[in-house]
């Protein structure tokens, strides 16, 4: 008789560190997680790995070789570094699209659970998706939230993120203004990883769709250690996070934007628009490569959506069809594609179906 064959090598975490006490710490924070490893001491030696491992953590030593390597950029790269440490790696974090930037000794009970919920084979991390305005008043946030009632609407867990500290509260988008539940203001003080369902369970929801949005109040800007803590709580509890950026980026927004697996940049279809759309690609562009274009008609001087998205250098996701019965329901408190009718509701479905077509055919 033949031997069974062996059960496939499952991939194990990567540590990229040469520093003996950095890696020391990271070997000790993995066994108490139950976790296996496998250990690269430079870029070089970790090529083979980088692409297959579940996710990687970058010692702030190995940062910058991992971007003159060429090491291409990936989901799940965490920098590590030291308390103290003088200069943070930003710039080769930013290359390489990490999703932290963690600093030991604060970090340590974060990457514990990281390693255990992989030692013990959690499920896979939701899709990130980010919407930003070309200009003031492109309805970045009307469409962010479209996505996020169509997803719910075709039964994906999804949590909507507010990241736009004078956009008024997305809540207010929805209708949900009266919910009951926490806001940013509630939460600022935030560190490390979330429990998920702590986290959406004292949001305003309704069925699968749950809100952290700004309220009335004045908060300047969120803390990135709290953004950086709900993004990670929404990827590890939700099919879907929608995040709504501001047009003038802020850390947290950069750090939601370099987290985001795919991006829209909607632009009216004038030419005003599309000049200080440019501007706002290009620094949106380098936090995410991901980045498409929305166009949102009408276009009063004909210009066409190819050549919107032409001109910006940006592939084209879809265009956004006058929808004159949306601006009459946002004012009544309807949530924008709630009827799963329109315009709206039909591109937010088709951008679900390109983002996760298996989990959508699944619901639908």
């Amino acid at each position: 008789m033949s031997p069974a064959p062996s059960a496939p090598v499952r991939p194990r975490p990567l540590i990229i560190t040469a520093d003996a006490g950095l890696l020391d710490d990271l070997l000790r924070l993995a066994a108490a997680g139950g976790c296996e490893v496998d250990v690269a001491p430079d870029a070089t030696a970790a090529r083979s790995s980088w692409a297959v491992a579940p996710f990687v953590l970058v010692g702030e030593d190995a940062a910058i070789g991992c971007v003159r390597t060429g090491l291409h950029a990936r989901p799940a790269v965490v920098v590590i570094m030291r308390g103290g440490s003088p200069d943070a790696p930003w710039p080769a974090a930013e290359t390489l699209r990490a999703e932290h930037l963690a600093t030991l000794p604060s970090a340590e009970a974060w990457l514990v659970d990281r390693f255990a919920d992989h030692a013990s084979g959690s499920p896979g991390r939701g899709r990130v998706v980010a919407v930003l305005g070309g200009r003031g008043g492109a309805g970045a946030s009307v469409f962010a939230t479209g996505l996020a009632v169509t997803a719910r609407r075709q039964g994906l867990d999804t949590l909507l993120v507010d990241a736009d500290p004078l956009g008024g509260g997305v809540d207010l988008v929805l209708g949900w203004e009266l919910l009951e539940g926490l806001r940013w203001p509630e939460l600022v003080d935030a560190r490390g990883r979330v429990s998920p369902p702590a986290l959406v369970g004292s949001l305003p929801g309704q069925g699968s769709l749950a809100v952290l949005s700004f309220d009335r109040t004045e908060l300047p800007t969120v803390p990135v250690e709290a953004m950086a803590a709900a993004l990670d709580a929404g990827r590890r509890g939700r099919d879907l996070v929608v995040v709504d950026l501001p047009r003038r980026f802020d850390e947290p927004a950069l750090v939601a934007l370099s987290t985001a697996d795919r991006a829209f940049l909607v632009v009216p279809a004038e030419l005003r628009a599309c000049v200080a759309a440019r501007r706002v690609g290009s620094v949106a562009v380098r936090q995410c490569p991901a980045l498409s274009v929305v166009v949102r008609g009408p276009a009063p001087g004909r210009l066409t959506a190819q050549e919107v998205a032409a001109g910006l250098g940006l592939p084209l996701a879809g265009v956004l069809r006058p929808e004159p019965a949306l601006a009459r329901a946002l004012e009544h408190g309807e949530a924008p594609a709630g009827n799963g009718r329109g315009p709206l509701a039909e591109l937010c479905g088709r951008l679900l179906a390109e983002l996760a077509p298996a989990r959508v055919a699944a619901a639908s």
